[in-house]
Protein backbone atom coordinates (compact mmCIF):
# COMPACT_ATOMS: atom_id res chain seq x y z
CA UNK A 1 0.00 0.00 0.00
CA UNK A 2 1.25 3.35 -0.48
CA UNK A 3 1.37 5.92 1.47
CA UNK A 4 -1.53 8.49 1.67
CA UNK A 5 -0.88 12.02 1.70
CA UNK A 6 -3.23 14.07 3.44
CA UNK A 7 -3.77 18.13 4.28
CA UNK A 8 -4.73 19.45 7.47
CA UNK A 9 -6.87 22.79 7.05
CA UNK A 10 -7.77 23.72 10.34
CA UNK A 11 -10.31 26.59 9.16
CA UNK A 12 -11.66 28.64 11.50
CA UNK A 13 -13.52 29.47 15.58
CA UNK A 14 -14.47 25.71 16.20
CA UNK A 15 -12.22 23.81 13.17
CA UNK A 16 -9.36 24.58 15.63
CA UNK A 17 -10.61 22.24 17.97
CA UNK A 18 -12.77 19.39 15.90
CA UNK A 19 -10.31 19.04 13.18
CA UNK A 20 -7.29 18.21 15.81
CA UNK A 21 -9.74 15.97 16.96
CA UNK A 22 -10.80 14.38 13.98
CA UNK A 23 -6.82 13.79 13.24
CA UNK A 24 -5.78 12.43 16.19
CA UNK A 25 -8.70 9.70 15.62
CA UNK A 26 -7.18 8.78 12.21
CA UNK A 27 -3.82 8.56 13.26
CA UNK A 28 -4.75 6.26 15.75
CA UNK A 29 -6.72 4.44 12.98
CA UNK A 30 -4.28 4.51 10.74
CA UNK A 31 -1.61 2.96 13.00
CA UNK A 32 -3.91 -0.18 14.02
CA UNK A 33 -4.40 -0.88 10.23
CA UNK A 34 -1.13 -0.07 9.40
CA UNK A 35 -2.24 2.54 6.92
CA UNK A 36 0.77 4.74 6.02
CA UNK A 37 -0.03 8.47 6.17
CA UNK A 38 1.94 11.62 5.64
CA UNK A 39 0.01 14.73 6.79
CA UNK A 40 0.93 17.98 5.60
CA UNK A 41 -0.88 21.12 7.82
CA UNK A 42 -1.50 24.26 5.75
CA UNK A 43 -2.60 27.70 6.43
CA UNK A 44 -5.81 28.61 5.58
CA UNK A 45 -8.66 30.92 6.95
CA UNK A 46 -8.66 33.74 9.67
CA UNK A 47 -5.13 32.78 11.09
CA UNK A 48 -3.25 32.43 7.67
CA UNK A 49 -4.40 35.70 6.82
CA UNK A 50 -2.27 36.92 10.02
CA UNK A 51 0.72 35.03 9.26
CA UNK A 52 0.62 34.98 5.62
CA UNK A 53 -1.71 37.88 4.28
CA UNK A 54 -4.29 35.50 2.08
CA UNK A 55 -6.89 33.16 3.47
CA UNK A 56 -5.96 31.24 1.02
CA UNK A 57 -2.69 31.68 0.02
CA UNK A 58 -0.57 30.19 -3.21
CA UNK A 59 1.43 27.85 -0.94
CA UNK A 60 -1.89 25.72 0.16
CA UNK A 61 -2.88 25.82 -2.94
CA UNK A 62 -0.05 24.47 -4.84
CA UNK A 63 0.50 21.69 -1.64
CA UNK A 64 -3.03 20.56 -2.34
CA UNK A 65 -2.09 19.92 -5.70
CA UNK A 66 0.15 17.04 -4.57
CA UNK A 67 -2.55 15.72 -1.86
CA UNK A 68 -4.88 12.72 -2.11
CA UNK A 69 -6.87 14.29 0.22
CA UNK A 70 -7.51 16.91 2.40
CA UNK A 71 -9.46 17.89 5.99
CA UNK A 72 -11.16 20.94 5.75
CA UNK A 73 -12.31 22.71 8.65
CA UNK A 74 -15.35 25.30 8.59
CA UNK A 75 -14.50 28.67 7.69
CA UNK A 76 -15.92 31.70 9.38
CA UNK A 77 -15.29 34.00 5.91
CA UNK A 78 -18.39 36.23 7.27
CA UNK A 79 -16.16 37.96 9.89
CA UNK A 80 -13.96 38.72 7.71
CA UNK A 81 -12.24 41.75 6.80
CA UNK A 82 -13.02 43.74 3.66
CA UNK A 83 -10.00 43.11 1.36
CA UNK A 84 -8.91 40.98 -2.15
CA UNK A 85 -6.88 38.96 0.32
CA UNK A 86 -9.74 38.09 2.70
CA UNK A 87 -11.72 35.31 0.47
CA UNK A 88 -14.16 32.55 0.83
CA UNK A 89 -12.05 29.39 0.07
CA UNK A 90 -14.81 27.14 0.01
CA UNK A 91 -15.89 28.16 -4.07
CA UNK A 92 -11.86 28.58 -4.99
CA UNK A 93 -11.10 24.55 -3.67
CA UNK A 94 -14.38 22.98 -5.56
CA UNK A 95 -13.78 24.78 -8.26
CA UNK A 96 -9.97 24.79 -8.75
CA UNK A 97 -10.49 20.77 -8.17
CA UNK A 98 -13.73 19.41 -9.87
CA UNK A 99 -15.49 18.80 -6.54
CA UNK A 100 -18.30 19.26 -8.25
CA UNK A 101 -20.93 16.55 -5.87
CA UNK A 102 -21.49 16.92 -2.41
CA UNK A 103 -22.47 14.06 -0.26
CA UNK A 104 -24.02 14.66 3.10
CA UNK A 105 -24.89 11.94 4.85
CA UNK A 106 -27.69 12.03 7.74
CA UNK A 107 -28.57 9.16 9.95
CA UNK A 108 -30.21 8.50 13.15
CA UNK A 109 -28.92 6.99 16.38
CA UNK A 110 -30.66 6.16 19.20
CA UNK A 111 -31.17 9.04 22.50
CA UNK A 112 -29.20 11.98 21.24
CA UNK A 113 -32.41 13.56 20.09
CA UNK A 114 -33.96 12.44 16.89
CA UNK A 115 -36.69 13.31 15.89
CA UNK A 116 -37.37 9.91 13.80
CA UNK A 117 -35.61 6.79 14.03
CA UNK A 118 -34.36 4.65 11.20
CA UNK A 119 -33.19 7.60 8.95
CA UNK A 120 -30.45 6.68 7.20
CA UNK A 121 -29.86 8.77 3.81
CA UNK A 122 -27.79 10.64 1.41
CA UNK A 123 -27.95 13.97 -0.19
CA UNK A 124 -25.71 14.49 -3.06
CA UNK A 125 -25.78 18.25 -3.71
CA UNK A 126 -24.53 19.46 -7.01
CA UNK A 127 -21.26 21.82 -5.67
CA UNK A 128 -20.10 23.95 -8.42
CA UNK A 129 -22.99 26.11 -10.35
CA UNK A 130 -26.57 26.73 -9.79
CA UNK A 131 -27.71 30.35 -7.37
CA UNK A 132 -24.11 30.85 -5.81
CA UNK A 133 -22.84 33.59 -7.38
CA UNK A 134 -19.44 32.70 -6.51
CA UNK A 135 -19.51 29.49 -7.86
CA UNK A 136 -21.02 29.85 -11.28
CA UNK A 137 -19.12 32.51 -13.21
CA UNK A 138 -15.46 32.34 -14.44
CA UNK A 139 -14.94 35.79 -14.78
CA UNK A 140 -16.94 38.15 -12.81
CA UNK A 141 -20.30 37.58 -10.47
CA UNK A 142 -23.84 36.13 -11.06
CA UNK A 143 -25.58 38.66 -9.21
CA UNK A 144 -25.36 42.47 -9.52
CA UNK A 145 -27.33 45.38 -8.90
CA UNK A 146 -28.16 47.89 -12.24
CA UNK A 147 -29.48 50.45 -10.00
CA UNK A 148 -30.43 50.96 -6.41
CA UNK A 149 -34.10 49.40 -6.96
CA UNK A 150 -33.14 46.52 -8.72
CA UNK A 151 -30.79 43.43 -8.04
CA UNK A 152 -30.60 40.13 -10.37
CA UNK A 153 -28.87 37.03 -10.07
CA UNK A 154 -28.32 34.61 -12.04
CA UNK A 155 -28.37 30.88 -11.72
CA UNK A 156 -26.65 28.54 -14.62
CA UNK A 157 -27.22 25.00 -14.86
CA UNK A 158 -25.59 22.87 -17.70
CA UNK A 159 -26.23 19.64 -18.60
CA UNK A 160 -22.65 18.80 -18.10
CA UNK A 161 -22.54 19.52 -14.33
CA UNK A 162 -26.34 18.01 -14.11
CA UNK A 163 -25.10 14.36 -15.62
CA UNK A 164 -22.07 14.13 -13.76
CA UNK A 165 -23.80 14.73 -10.29
CA UNK A 166 -26.38 12.71 -11.19
CA UNK A 167 -24.09 9.96 -12.29
CA UNK A 168 -22.10 10.18 -8.71
CA UNK A 169 -25.45 10.04 -6.99
CA UNK A 170 -26.60 7.24 -8.98
CA UNK A 171 -23.03 4.94 -8.38
CA UNK A 172 -23.89 5.71 -4.70
CA UNK A 173 -27.51 4.54 -4.85
CA UNK A 174 -26.18 1.70 -6.49
CA UNK A 175 -23.92 0.72 -3.30
CA UNK A 176 -27.07 1.16 -1.08
CA UNK A 177 -30.41 -0.13 -1.08
CA UNK A 178 -30.97 1.07 -5.06
CA UNK A 179 -33.05 4.02 -4.67
CA UNK A 180 -32.54 7.30 -5.98
CA UNK A 181 -34.82 10.29 -5.91
CA UNK A 182 -34.04 13.77 -7.82
CA UNK A 183 -35.54 16.91 -6.13
CA UNK A 184 -35.75 20.14 -8.32
CA UNK A 185 -39.00 22.79 -9.39
CA UNK A 186 -39.32 22.12 -13.34
CA UNK A 187 -42.99 23.40 -12.55
CA UNK A 188 -41.57 26.75 -11.87
CA UNK A 189 -37.68 26.37 -13.78
CA UNK A 190 -38.87 24.89 -16.85
CA UNK A 191 -35.86 25.61 -18.26
CA UNK A 192 -32.97 25.30 -15.53
CA UNK A 193 -34.46 22.61 -13.09
CA UNK A 194 -36.40 21.03 -16.74
CA UNK A 195 -32.87 20.38 -17.52
CA UNK A 196 -31.17 18.85 -14.95
CA UNK A 197 -34.40 16.43 -14.61
CA UNK A 198 -33.52 15.47 -18.58
CA UNK A 199 -30.25 14.53 -17.66
CA UNK A 200 -31.63 12.56 -14.55
CA UNK A 201 -33.98 10.51 -16.46
CA UNK A 202 -31.40 9.97 -19.37
CA UNK A 203 -28.65 8.33 -16.99
CA UNK A 204 -32.02 6.24 -15.56
CA UNK A 205 -31.56 3.56 -18.20
CA UNK A 206 -27.93 2.61 -17.56
CA UNK A 207 -28.86 1.94 -13.91
CA UNK A 208 -31.54 -0.60 -14.09
CA UNK A 209 -31.00 -1.89 -10.69
CA UNK A 210 -31.85 1.15 -9.20
CA UNK A 211 -35.73 2.13 -8.69
CA UNK A 212 -36.25 5.57 -9.52
CA UNK A 213 -38.91 8.79 -8.79
CA UNK A 214 -38.81 12.06 -8.36
CA UNK A 215 -40.42 15.14 -5.84
CA UNK A 216 -40.41 19.09 -5.89
CA UNK A 217 -38.72 20.72 -3.48
CA UNK A 218 -41.24 22.27 -1.97
CA UNK A 219 -42.91 18.28 -1.09
CA UNK A 220 -39.45 17.63 -0.39
CA UNK A 221 -39.33 19.74 2.86
CA UNK A 222 -42.13 18.74 3.89
CA UNK A 223 -41.69 14.97 3.44
CA UNK A 224 -38.07 15.03 4.91
CA UNK A 225 -40.12 16.01 8.47
CA UNK A 226 -42.67 13.04 7.66
CA UNK A 227 -40.97 10.06 6.51
CA UNK A 228 -37.36 10.87 5.85
CA UNK A 229 -37.32 7.06 6.22
CA UNK A 230 -38.68 6.55 3.02
CA UNK A 231 -35.62 8.33 1.07
CA UNK A 232 -31.64 6.33 0.24
CA UNK A 233 -29.51 8.39 -2.14
CA UNK A 234 -31.46 12.00 -2.90
CA UNK A 235 -29.34 13.96 -5.84
CA UNK A 236 -30.44 17.67 -6.41
CA UNK A 237 -29.30 21.38 -7.58
CA UNK A 238 -27.01 23.52 -5.29
CA UNK A 239 -28.92 25.88 -3.17
CA UNK A 240 -32.02 23.13 -2.76
CA UNK A 241 -29.38 20.87 -1.70
CA UNK A 242 -28.14 23.37 1.13
CA UNK A 243 -30.89 23.61 2.52
CA UNK A 244 -32.35 20.52 2.63
CA UNK A 245 -29.39 19.21 3.93
CA UNK A 246 -29.65 21.49 6.81
CA UNK A 247 -33.20 20.65 7.38
CA UNK A 248 -32.27 16.90 7.35
CA UNK A 249 -29.70 17.16 9.99
CA UNK A 250 -32.23 18.89 12.59
CA UNK A 251 -34.42 15.49 12.28
CA UNK A 252 -31.32 13.80 13.95
CA UNK A 253 -29.47 16.16 16.30
CA UNK A 254 -28.71 19.04 14.43
CA UNK A 255 -25.33 20.24 12.81
CA UNK A 256 -23.03 18.77 14.68
CA UNK A 257 -24.46 15.43 13.17
CA UNK A 258 -23.73 16.49 9.51
CA UNK A 259 -20.61 14.93 7.93
CA UNK A 260 -20.04 16.17 4.43
CA UNK A 261 -17.54 15.11 1.67
CA UNK A 262 -16.77 16.84 -1.79
CA UNK A 263 -15.79 14.56 -4.56
CA UNK A 264 -15.37 14.98 -8.43
CA UNK A 265 -13.96 12.96 -10.94
CA UNK A 266 -11.80 11.00 -8.93
CA UNK A 267 -8.66 12.96 -8.39
CA UNK A 268 -8.57 13.85 -4.89
CA UNK A 269 -11.42 14.01 -1.92
CA UNK A 270 -12.09 17.15 0.81
CA UNK A 271 -13.46 16.30 3.78
CA UNK A 272 -16.04 18.79 4.78
CA UNK A 273 -18.60 18.86 7.49
CA UNK A 274 -21.60 21.04 6.90
CA UNK A 275 -21.55 23.28 9.56
CA UNK A 276 -20.15 26.17 10.30
CA UNK A 277 -17.32 27.54 12.37
CA UNK A 278 -19.55 28.39 15.19
CA UNK A 279 -17.52 31.40 16.52
CA UNK A 280 -20.51 31.43 19.72
CA UNK A 281 -18.51 28.69 21.12
CA UNK A 282 -15.35 28.67 19.74
CA UNK A 283 -12.38 28.20 22.33
CA UNK A 284 -14.90 26.71 24.98
CA UNK A 285 -14.31 23.03 24.45
CA UNK A 286 -18.06 22.06 23.87
CA UNK A 287 -17.99 21.65 20.12
CA UNK A 288 -19.25 18.59 18.31
CA UNK A 289 -16.93 16.93 16.44
CA UNK A 290 -19.13 14.02 15.45
CA UNK A 291 -19.40 15.84 11.75
CA UNK A 292 -15.62 16.41 11.09
CA UNK A 293 -14.68 12.79 12.61
CA UNK A 294 -17.06 11.06 10.09
CA UNK A 295 -16.30 13.49 7.05
CA UNK A 296 -12.81 12.40 7.93
CA UNK A 297 -13.80 8.50 7.85
CA UNK A 298 -15.81 9.10 4.67
CA UNK A 299 -12.41 10.36 2.95
CA UNK A 300 -10.66 7.42 3.77
CA UNK A 301 -13.26 4.82 2.80
CA UNK A 302 -13.41 6.73 -0.29
CA UNK A 303 -9.40 6.88 -0.58
CA UNK A 304 -9.35 3.30 0.04
CA UNK A 305 -11.27 2.39 -2.54
CA UNK A 306 -10.40 4.61 -5.21
CA UNK A 307 -6.66 3.77 -4.47
CA UNK A 308 -7.66 0.24 -3.83
CA UNK A 309 -6.13 0.64 -0.05
CA UNK A 310 -7.65 -2.03 1.65
CA UNK A 311 -6.04 -0.60 4.98
CA UNK A 312 -7.89 2.81 4.32
CA UNK A 313 -11.12 0.84 3.97
CA UNK A 314 -10.93 -1.13 7.24
CA UNK A 315 -9.37 1.68 8.93
CA UNK A 316 -12.48 4.00 8.23
CA UNK A 317 -14.84 0.57 9.22
CA UNK A 318 -13.13 1.06 12.60
CA UNK A 319 -13.69 4.65 12.99
CA UNK A 320 -17.51 4.21 12.36
CA UNK A 321 -17.89 1.80 14.70
CA UNK A 322 -15.65 3.29 17.74
CA UNK A 323 -17.96 6.27 16.89
CA UNK A 324 -21.31 4.94 17.15
CA UNK A 325 -19.98 2.81 20.32
CA UNK A 326 -18.85 6.72 21.56
CA UNK A 327 -22.59 8.16 20.44
CA UNK A 328 -24.12 5.91 22.84
CA UNK A 329 -22.23 6.77 25.52
CA UNK A 330 -23.73 10.07 27.47
CA UNK A 331 -20.56 10.96 29.40
CA UNK A 332 -18.65 11.12 26.74
CA UNK A 333 -20.93 12.84 23.63
CA UNK A 334 -21.74 16.58 23.68
CA UNK A 335 -24.23 17.98 25.42
CA UNK A 336 -25.98 19.38 22.00
CA UNK A 337 -26.59 15.46 21.31
CA UNK A 338 -27.87 15.20 25.52
CA UNK A 339 -24.52 14.39 26.61
CA UNK A 340 -22.58 15.38 29.58
CA UNK A 341 -19.04 15.42 27.98
CA UNK A 342 -17.79 17.85 25.77
CA UNK A 343 -14.84 17.54 22.55
CA UNK A 344 -12.28 16.03 24.37
CA UNK A 345 -14.46 13.37 26.65
CA UNK A 346 -15.94 12.52 22.47
CA UNK A 347 -12.41 11.94 21.37
CA UNK A 348 -10.84 10.68 24.04
CA UNK A 349 -13.69 7.63 23.73
CA UNK A 350 -13.58 7.28 20.26
CA UNK A 351 -9.99 6.69 20.01
CA UNK A 352 -10.05 4.06 23.09
CA UNK A 353 -12.81 2.19 21.41
CA UNK A 354 -10.87 1.85 18.50
CA UNK A 355 -8.43 0.28 20.70
CA UNK A 356 -10.79 -1.93 22.10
Amino acid sequence: MTTLRIGILDGDDIGLEIVPASVQIARAAAELHGVSIDWQPLPIGARSLETHGHTLPQLTLDTLKTLDGWILGPIGHRAYPKGPNAINPHPILRKQFNLFANVRPTRSYPDIGCLHDGVDLVIVRENNEGFQPDRNMLVGNAEFRPNDEVTLSMRVITRTGSSRVARAAFELARQRRKHLTYVHKDTVFKLGCGMFVEECKKLAPEYPDVLVDDVIVDTMAMRLVRDPQSFDVIVTTNMFGDILSDEAAGLVGGLGMAPGLCIGDGDVAMAQATHGSAPDIAGRGIANPYAMIESTRMMFEWLGHSRKNEGAVRMAASMSRATTEALADAQARTGDIRGKGNTASFTAAVVRNLRK
